[in-house]
């Protein structure tokens, strides 16, 4: 562990500072292909964990309810300028705690309790917070969803015109956590023009694609775009809310004082920094190799057989269907935690097993990306879940310790930022 960032907690609490040397070493040890994890840079790191944390700021820059805030109002007034630049946006609002924070200060701006809302189901790859039934978006609003096409995995525009032709929503979300393909933000925005709804933009997922490139930009489709700022764009565990200046006072007061009270200001420094590394050359190139590994893993697999769905990927999320592999996702899962390759399980869409036991796992590359892995590097990858899996299904444990072993060995060669070994 870098020891300037850990000798002041391994006196104070040995106990936790064992636990994250020990999470680090995790880390640095397995190949991490969980889509929505990534590994921070040095500087993003160490922003967290400055005295800014000390300083409570509610309200927004020039407007706060505490004195003693000439030096945040300029951090975060620098986090705004830097991602109004970066994504080409009128309005930034870099206050929300996290995604699901983020999408409901969405609903408290513009929506009333039962009002209509439309957005892709969860099953299908949507977001709990885009009306799901479980999520408080689904309890306290009507929510209508659109699916994926069975046969090809991906979304029907038309269905999604006739949907909305129908039921006329208020507020039409697209985005969400486990889509592989392109979204079509314009063809969104006409259908939302048609019925006169709202269109809200999630990037979370791809925040940093469309930063670098990789992936079209919402700007100029959706007025309200939501997203975090960890993920492909590679900055600290936040969210941000971003629009065009018709529907920035609304955003603002939804999120203070609507919803929360005063901003983590470190959050809001370490944003600032990512968003400056995103508008690098570097973060361009890096994001373009995101969607490369991703295409790469993608190919390997298919040709080993595994089931993915839609196909392929166009960004940096693959979505695994194993039941073709006779094994569900969660002992898949777990088997190749074992193996030292961490991902998640994953329904898949009209998934006939349950949510918490589903059919198919969930991958991406911006993790092993950051740490200079690239598309060479993907086959062996695949090879090695193939294995695990073959393994889990024979609960051969020797194998998966074999397999976990080589993987230890070949993360030698790929440091991550802000530990060593």
């Amino acid at each position: 562990m870098t020891l300037d960032l850990m000798a002041k907690l391994a006196d104070s609490d040995p106990k936790i500072a064992e636990l994250v040397e020990a999470e680090g070493r995790r880390q640095f040890e397995k190949i991490r292909l969980i889509p929505s994890e990534n590994y921070v840079s040095r500087a993003v790191l160490e922003a967290t964990g400055t005295v800014l944390t000390n300083k409570y700021s509610e309200g927004y820059a020039g407007r706060r309810y505490y004195e003693g805030q000439q030096l945040i109002d300029q951090v975060e007034t620098l986090a705004i300028d830097r991602v109004k630049s970066l994504f080409g946006v009128e309005h930034v609002n870099v206050q929300p705690y996290s995604g699901s924070p983020a999408n409901l200060a969405i609903y408290l701006a513009f929506l009333q309790p039962g009002d209509t809302v439309m957005g892709m189901a969860l099953p299908m790859g949507g977001h709990l917070t885009h009306g799901w039934s479980v999520s408080a978006t689904g309890k306290w609003f009507r929510s209508v969803q659109y699916e994926v096409v069975r046969e090809t995995g991906r979304v029907d525009m038309d269905a999604v015109r006739e949907l909305a032709l129908k039921e006329r929503p208020k507020l039409i979300f697209c985005g969400g956590t486990a889509i592989p393909r392109t979204i079509d933000f314009e063809a969104f925005a006409s259908i939302a023009a048609e019925v006169d709804a709202l269109l809200a933009a999630d990037i979370a997922h791809i925040a940093g694609l469309v930063a670098g490139g990789a992936h079209p930009s919402p700007v100029g489709h959706a007025p309200v775009i939501s997203t975090t700022t960890h993920k492909t764009l590679r900055g600290p565990r936040g969210a941000m809310l971003m629009s065009d200046a018709d529907h920035a006072k609304a955003l603002d007061r939804a999120v203070f004082p609507g919803l929360q009270g005063g901003p983590h200001n470190h959050t809001t420094a370490a944003i600032a920094v990512a968003a400056a590394e995103a508008a690098t050359e570097e973060f361009k190139t890096y994001a373009h190799q995101i969607v490369a590994n991703a295409k790469a893993l993608a190919d390997a697999l298919n040709a080993r057989g595994f089931s993915l769905v839609s196909g392929g990927t166009d960004n940096h999320l693959i979505l695994v269907d194993l039941t073709s592999k006779d094994i569900a996702g969660k002992p898949a899962a777990k088997a190749l935690d074992r193996a030292g390759i961490e991902l998640n399980y994953n329904t898949v869409p009209y998934d006939t097993r349950k949510p918490f036991d589903p059919s198919g796992i969930r991958i991406g590359t911006p993790a092993v990306t950051t740490r200079g892995m690239a598309p060479e590097h993907m086959p062996q990858i695949a090879a090695w879940m193939d294995d695990a899996v073959e393994a889990a299904k024979k609960d051969d444990g020797d194998a998966l310790d074999r397999i976990g072993a080589e993987v230890r060995e070949f993360t030698k060669a790929f440091p991550i930022p802000g530990w060593s070994a």
